[in-house]
């Protein structure tokens, strides 16, 4: 008889020590990044469903397991539950080698056939060569790889990555992304990643939700939550920068567009909210829905909503240039991350004054707080 592989489910909610209200669930073979800044309930989510910590109600399963109910008084052991676990500074004993952390984690399997199962992982992980070598003679993202090789050598039925790439360097963590990606497709299991790093849920991610101060304020595919925020709130977290002011001016039901007005600029925008005439409402953009005019070549993209600004100042930031710009006629500013060889070519610099356009269809009015 063939087993499906099992779907994570959970649903949970307590008041105290930590206020946390999250109901989710995670497909085999898929990866759900939990996103939030520190002190919102992440890790505290993760050690539930690992059977570390007990909520107060709700309901955590794996397929037809029921490991917690509320109701029910069921509780199992993270042993029980047989998930892979590898916390934020990976948890490897400094007098075990390579491969004793990983045959540490394999307890739940005959002796003899220990040692076997921790190199092939070791090597499946690219750590070969290096099975005899303490933790201490490892590099940050080869002893990641240590931890990750034990998590998944007990073949678990859920794994569970808490802030996996914060202990390593940026050219490291580049690396580990990709190795990452490359395991994803190999396991058909659940995979659940905490992380305050919404580039991270952006890269790897297949559904992310997003916590803060223990409450759940949005989930959905990481791009979906980028472009359409729930609120000012989820779009803040998500590092959106230009949220603005305007009047709802027309709701065109037939075209699925509505107008907004921001000063003297009409905003059109491709989506029809629940709103209502002469109501005011704050509405973003992210980064991917503005466009500078080509200066040398005089063309912009196609849009219906363009307008002049004034560039006030550029930032370089390695290989991007973060661009301040006043729209003319009001207050406001938009800030754009553009490639650094792109604002060269645009011959972006202080006090030129240009046009750029907003894509409509990513023109999104946030619902209020």
């Amino acid at each position: 008889m063939v087993v499906e592989p099992a779907e994570l489910n959970c649903n949970i909610q307590q008041t105290s020590p930590i206020p946390l209200s999250a109901s989710f669930h995670c497909r085999a073979g898929e990866v759900l990044a939990v996103v939030g800044p520190s002190g919102g309930g992440k890790t505290t989510l993760l050690r539930m469903i690992a059977g570390l910590s007990q909520p107060q109600l709700g309901q955590i399963s794996c397929g037809e397991s029921v490991w917690y109910d509320g109701k029910t008084n069921t509780l199992l052991s993270p042993q029980q539950r047989h998930i892979g676990y590898m916390p934020q500074h990976f948890g490897l004993f400094p007098n075990l080698t390579a491969e004793q952390n990983v045959i540490a984690g394999l307890d739940h399997i005959p002796k003899a056939e220990r040692p076997s199962r921790a190199l092939d992982w070791l090597e499946r992980v690219n750590l070969h060569g290096l099975p005899d070598r303490l933790p201490a003679n490892l590099s940050g993202g080869q002893r990641q790889r240590v931890a990750l090789a034990r998590a998944l050598a007990r073949q678990p039925k859920v794994l569970l990555l808490d802030e996996p790439f914060s202990a390593v360097d940026r050219e490291t963590r580049e690396r580990l992304y990709i190795e990452l990606a490359r395991l994803k497709s190999q396991l058909s299991i659940p995979v659940i990643m905490v992380t305050h790093d919404i580039n991270e849920a952006l890269l790897l991610a297949d559904n992310m939700i997003l916590i803060s101060q223990g409450q759940m304020l949005q989930q959905g595919r990481p791009f979906d939550v980028l472009s359409h925020p729930h609120n000012e709130s989820v779009a803040r977290q998500m590092g959106l920068r230009n949220i603005f002011d305007g009047e709802i001016i027309e709701i065109d039901f037939e075209r699925k567009i509505t107008r907004i007005k921001m000063g003297e600029h009409i905003i059109v925008s491709d989506n029809v909210p629940n709103v209502k005439v002469g109501q005011t409402v704050r509405w973003v953009i992210p980064n991917q829905g503005i466009r500078y005019n080509s200066i040398s070549r005089g063309r912009l993209c196609r849009s219906i909503n363009k307008f002049d600004v004034i560039v006030e100042s550029l930032l370089v930031m390695g290989e991007s240039v973060r661009v301040i710009a006043a729209i003319a006629g009001i207050s406001a500013k938009i800030n754009t991350d553009i490639p650094a060889h792109l604002a060269a070519k645009l011959c972006l610099k202080v006090g030129l004054e240009t046009t750029l356009a907003l894509k409509s269809e990513q023109v999104h009015i946030l619902a209020p707080e």
